[in-house]
């Protein structure tokens, strides 16, 4: 039987630091002195003391180490039990949420989703604004911790190829976990206080420069307004833009950068790719916006740029209704949400590497069928691809079309139309935001969903956020029984 006191432990201890960092806002309400800071005191107090008493109970099994088996539970009832708690100032403040609403607007913040069910922005308490961004900078940051200690370790979606790269974490889960957070920390800290500092520089309020810091540095796109970067046009969105791609990058090429090793950003080969692929796309838009909308030169580059960045980086900010472009647009969207950024940064979606390896698998096995005899090797980023990541990324891919499928079925069983449905699972499973149509496009909001619906894209999140077998390997009788 697996023992789950070690898992209760560690939720227990981040449950309770949630509930800690709940003085934050209230500190905020306080200053602003709008009466909501009572919401934050009461929910602090609960989510402490719970979180406190879970650890208590749950310290006389914290051994050495974690097996597999508690390291796969662990992963996945983290993004379960923090959103629980994080969704009572929703539940219990101005929002007057429902259950609901409150929790999935915690489960799209902390899976740095971006999909909100709120509307009113420009009126809410601040801190109840600032605790929305703060849920995504912590889910930005938990999610870069996850895929460089966890998933190599787990060997899920050919993430195992980065472990070598990372830190060796075979048996130390915990400590090594600890080590890879402080370091990671450093650069995620300097990034947003950067990008902070940088939306004040170009006029931004400092409140608004603040919480859309935290949202971009960790691609979440939650914002303070109802018309999400519309209220911002111009500079900012450069700099948001700037902030996107360099949250996209491996953040252990910042580590490395630190420590002094430059070459390791400039050759990586996913940077690379990840870098064309969006300049390609940026050219593209800005083209057939010059040429079908005779759109000014620099109003044409900046919407693209902005709107293609957040897209395919799954932030999910919108500076304009961008479905008012056509046809050729809409459909580039949709699909570029699929793409992602890269391995090891706060970005969702499949990632820009799992697709270097499709291709250099399609293309040794093109090889082989020319030259029977010849004995070739699939490589990425010089190294040789060995057969267990080329089966554990095909799994990966596999398991994302067949889940996207699924989903949008069962959203269009509940009596949503087809874009709604195909576009919301996109959305949910790729951690993009905004879907497409008329009700969950970039100027909508999820709030007209029905409950069912809403719960659906809440296991979305959720499966797609832990790159989908970390959730979906809990559902077999194999696992319990090994």
């Amino acid at each position: 039987m697996i023992d789950l006191r070690p898992v209760g432990y560690v939720i227990g201890l981040l449950v309770a630091s949630l509930g800690a960092t709940m003085a934050v806002p209230l500190a905020v309400d306080i200053w602003a002195g709008n009466g909501h800071a009572a919401v934050f005191v009461e929910s602090a107090i609960l989510t402490i003391l719970t979180g406190g008493l879970m650890a208590l109970a749950c310290a006389n099994g914290v051994g050495q180490r974690l097996t597999i088996q508690q390291t796969f539970i662990l992963t996945t009832a983290v993004w379960v039990a923090l959103p629980i708690f994080a969704a009572i100032p929703f539940h219990q403040g101005a929002t007057n949420a429902t259950v609901t609403d409150a929790f999935f607007e915690a489960m799209s913040g902390l899976t740095t989703t971006g999909s909100t069910v709120f509307t009113g922005l420009d009126q809410l308490p601040a801190g109840l604004l600032l605790w929305r961004s703060m849920l995504q900078w912590f889910g930005g940051i938990g999610i870069i911790v996850v895929a460089m200690v966890f998933l190599p370790e787990l060997r899920v979606g050919g993430m195992q190829i980065f472990r070598s790269e990372a830190f060796d974490t075979a048996g130390k889960v915990l400590p090594r976990a600890a080590e890879i957070a402080s370091r990671i920390s450093i650069v995620y800290v300097t990034l947003t206080a950067a990008c902070a500092f940088s939306y004040f520089g170009v006029g931004m309020p400092f409140f608004d420069a603040l919480n859309h810091a935290l949202t971009t540095v960790a691609t979440g796109g939650f914002s303070t307004h109802d018309a999400s970067f519309g209220a911002f046009s111009g500079a900012p969105e450069y700099v948001a833009t700037l902030f996107m791609v360099l949250a996209s990058l491996p953040f252990v090429r910042y580590v490395q950068l630190l420590a002094g090793a430059s070459h390791p950003l400039f050759v990586d080969s996913q940077v690379r790719a990840f870098l064309l692929v969006l300049v390609v796309l940026v050219t593209s838009i800005t083209g057939y916006l010059l040429v079908a909308w005779d759109a000014p030169f620099g109003t044409s580059i900046r919407e693209a740029m902005f709107n293609i960045t957040s897209i395919i980086t799954g932030t999910g900010y919108a500076s304009t209704d961008y479905q008012l472009w056509g046809a050729f647009p809409i459909a580039m969207f949709f699909f570029i949400g699929l793409i992602g950024g890269c391995a090891g940064s706060t970005c969702c979606s499949i990632k820009i590497f799992r697709y270097q390896i499709l291709m250099a698998a399609i293309s040794n096995q093109i090889r082989r069928i020319h030259s029977p005899h010849g004995v070739f090797q699939p490589k990425y980023d010089g190294r040789t691809i060995t057969e267990d990541v080329i089966s554990s990324v095909m799994a990966f891919l596999t398991l994302f079309i067949v889940s996207l499928g699924v989903l949008s079925v069962l959203l269009s069983m509940t009596g949503l139309d087809f874009m709604t449905s195909i576009s919301g699972a996109a959305a949910a499973i790729a951690n993009i935001g905004p879907g497409l149509g008329d009700i969950i496009g970039p100027a909508g909001t999820f709030a007209p969903l029905n409950d069912l619906a809403k719960w659906l894209l809440i296991v979305g999140m959720l499966v797609g956020r832990l790159e989908l077998m970390v959730v979906m390997v809990l559902f077999t009788s194999r696992f319990w029984r090994t």
